[in-house]
């Protein structure tokens, strides 16, 4: 009788388990089904009400619109178009692949040297002993407390000196300024988790400090590496206020500003404005699957010694 009963609490435990990740599951990719469904749909469909669950008349008209914006959208052809039938292709839609390479150029950029700032920096506070490196780590770490809307008058008047507005270069350099500390604290956790007997024999063996980080620190912390790549490049793919104060033109505007030039003040065709959404999602997607176990592993090493 006890076994049975025993058997019953941990049936209705897993069924309670199993319940709660369920509800969890649905509302954390709830918001990309939507996204990706309504994407497929016409206009007339998105803005139904009731709403349907599952797509109705699905088509990948919006994608190929966003492929063939070139062409040129005048009054004539936006006036014929019917916003119901999802045929409105909103005028700066051509800018979309254009913001798409800028973006990847910027998230690449940042990512990269962004490895080489902070990895230096990390393996110089972690191994080498010198005088000031505290007041260096803290220095670090205290320049994230300001908020970003702080910093956007003076970067904005630094970036105009230097010649740098509207340019792919001035976000590089404000993304790295706003994401180098965070992956520097990353690195220099999984640094100090490394068996210092490692430094101490390659330096023995004559091993230089360049050396000794790329030959054995590097492969080491290589989820630490991946996570901070990851990091940046996120960072720098989604970030919003820099990218509206600092950009202009076509030249080097992000993806996210001209997305959200899309929505208009009287005519917003959400079914295309959804597709650019999932054409936004799925480089970073495909990039966490690909590296999903560096990322896990690589935030969650080093926060605990031993």
């Amino acid at each position: 009788m006890a076994g049975a009963s025993a058997n019953l609490r941990r049936r209705g435990r897993s069924l309670m388990l199993a319940l709660i990740s369920a509800v969890f599951a649905f509302y954390v990719a709830g918001p990309v089904y939507w996204l990706v469904k309504t994407s497929l749909e016409p206009e007339a469909l998105v803005t139904a009400v009731p709403p349907t669950l599952l797509p109705q008349s699905p088509s990948s008209a919006n994608f190929a619109a966003i492929l063939h914006s070139n062409d040129e959208v005048t009054y004539a052809n936006r006036r014929t178009a019917d916003v119901a039938t999802g045929n409105f292709v909103p005028s700066n839609a051509r800018n979309l692949l254009p913001s798409l390479w800028n973006s990847v150029v910027v998230g690449v950029s940042v990512a990269f040297l962004n490895i080489m700032l902070s990895a230096t920096a990390a393996y110089a506070i972690a191994m080498i002993k010198f005088r000031g490196r505290n007041v260096a780590l803290y220095s670090i770490l205290v320049s994230r407390v300001i908020p970003d809307i702080a910093l956007i008058v003076p970067l904005f008047l630094l970036m105009r000196s230097l010649g740098l507005l509207d340019t792919r270069s001035g976000l590089v350099m404000t993304y790295l300024a706003v994401t180098v500390p965070f992956t520097t604290f990353i690195l220099l956790n999984y640094f100090r988790s490394i068996p210092v007997d490692l430094y101490k024999a390659a330096r023995i063996d004559g091993c230089s400090h360049l050396a000794v980080l790329r030959h054995v620190y590097l492969p080491l912390a290589m989820p630490a590496i991946v996570a901070s790549l990851m990091f940046a490049f996120l960072t720098s793919w989604n970030e919003f206020l820099f990218a509206l104060i600092l950009t202009k033109t076509i030249q080097s505007q992000m993806l996210p500003i001209v997305i959200s030039s899309f929505v208009l003040d009287f005519t917003t065709n959400f079914s295309f404005v959804n597709a650019a959404g999932v054409l936004a999602i799925v480089p970073p997607v495909i990039l966490a699957i690909l590296f999903e176990r560096y990322i896990v592993s690589g935030l969650t090493a080093g926060a605990v010694k031993g």
